[in-house]
C-alpha cells in the first residue's frame, strides 16, 4: 500500500510539474506577443502626429497570421523635385480584399492599375493563391501634391511579396520602375531626382529598369544675336546625358524585372 500511495504522490507531482510548466511557456508566449503588440503601439504613436496609420518605412511586424511591411518609396511633387514617400502593404489571411488607403495623393487612380499589377506577378512568382489573403496598401507623404503613380509599380509589387511570404525588406535598397503583367519593369521619368531623394533618405542601392542607370537633363540658356541694330533674343534648350551615380552619390543597378530586383531585398 506504501509503494502504490507513493507512486500516486509521484504522478500527482509529474503532473503538477507538467502544468505548471505549460503554464509558463503560455505565460511567455503571451508576454512575447504583448511585447510586440506593445511596440506596434509604440510606432504608432509616435505617427500620431500625421494622422495616419502606416508603419515607418523599413518596418517589418508578423504576429501570427498578419504581416505588415514598409519601404521607402521616390517619387516626384508637382514641381520635378524628388521626395520620399512611405509604402505599407499589411497581408493577412482573408478572401481576396484589396483595400487601398492614399490621401492627398494625385497619382490615384495609376495606382489602382499597379496595384492590381502588383498583386497579380506577386502571386505568379511567389505560387500563392491571392484570393486566400486581404491586402491593405496604405501610401504616405508629407507633400500633398505627390505625383507619378505608375513608377511605384515595382516597388509595389516588392513590397506585396515581402508581406504574402513573412520577409522583412532591407532598408538600404529602393526602387522605381512601372510593373508589366509578366513582371518585367518598365521605364520612369525623373530617374535623377528620385535617385537623390533615395540617398536623401539613406538608400546606398537604386534600382532603375533596364538602360535608365543615365539620364538626360535639359538645360536651358538665353541666345541673343542683333539683327540691323535690333538685339533679339531666345532660349534655347540643350539635353546632356548624366551618369545618375555619379550625380546622386549611390549606386545604380539596372534590372529588367522583379526577380532580378528581388534578389537586392532580401537577404
Amino acid at each position: 500500500m506504501a509503494g502504490i500511495k507513493k507512486a500516486a504522490q509521484n504522478e500527482k507531482s509529474f503532473r503538477f510539474i507538467v502544468i505548471a510548466i505549460a503554464v509558463i511557456i503560455l505565460i511567455l508566449m503571451v508576454l512575447g506577443i504583448a511585447s510586440i503588440t506593445l511596440q506596434y503601439i509604440v510606432d504608432m504613436a509616435e505617427l500620431e502626429g500625421t494622422g495616419r496609420y502606416i508603419e515607418p518605412a523599413g518596418k517589418f511586424i508578423s504576429i501570427e497570421n498578419a504581416t505588415m511591411v514598409s519601404m521607402n518609396l521616390p517619387a516626384v511633387d508637382e514641381d520635378g523635385n524628388g521626395v520620399v514617400t512611405v509604402l505599407g502593404v499589411e497581408a493577412t489571411k482573408g478572401t481576396g480584399r484589396t483595400l487601398v488607403d492614399i490621401e492627398n495623393i494625385l497619382f490615384w487612380a495609376d495606382t489602382q492599375h499597379s496595384i492590381r499589377q502588383a498583386r497579380l506577378v506577386a502571386g505568379n512568382i511567389t505560387g500563392k493563391n491571392l484570393n486566400d489573403y486581404d491586402l491593405v496598401y496604405s501610401v504616405v507623404a508629407q507633400n500633398a501634391s505627390v505625383v507619378g503613380g505608375p513608377s511605384a509599380g515595382a516597388a509595389l509589387t516588392i513590397a506585396t511579396i515581402a508581406a504574402i511570404e513573412g520577409k522583412p525588406l532591407k532598408t538600404n535598397v529602393m526602387i522605381t520602375g512601372t510593373i508589366n503583367h509578366d513582371g518585367t519593369l518598365g521605364p520612369v521619368s525623373e530617374i535623377l531626382e528620385k535617385a537623390k531623394a533615395a540617398k536623401s533618405a539613406g538608400a546606398s542601392i537604386f534600382i532603375v529598369p533596364l538602360l535608365q542607370s543615365g539620364d538626360i537633363v535639359y538645360e536651358t540658356e538665353e541666345y541673343c544675336e542683333d539683327f540691323g541694330g535690333t538685339e533679339i533674343c531666345t532660349t534655347e534648350t540643350r539635353p546632356s546625358m548624366i551618369n545618375v551615380a555619379e550625380e546622386a552619390g549611390l549606386e545604380v543597378i539596372e534590372v529588367s524585372s522583379i526577380q532580378d530586383a528581388l534578389e537586392h531585398f532580401f537577404e
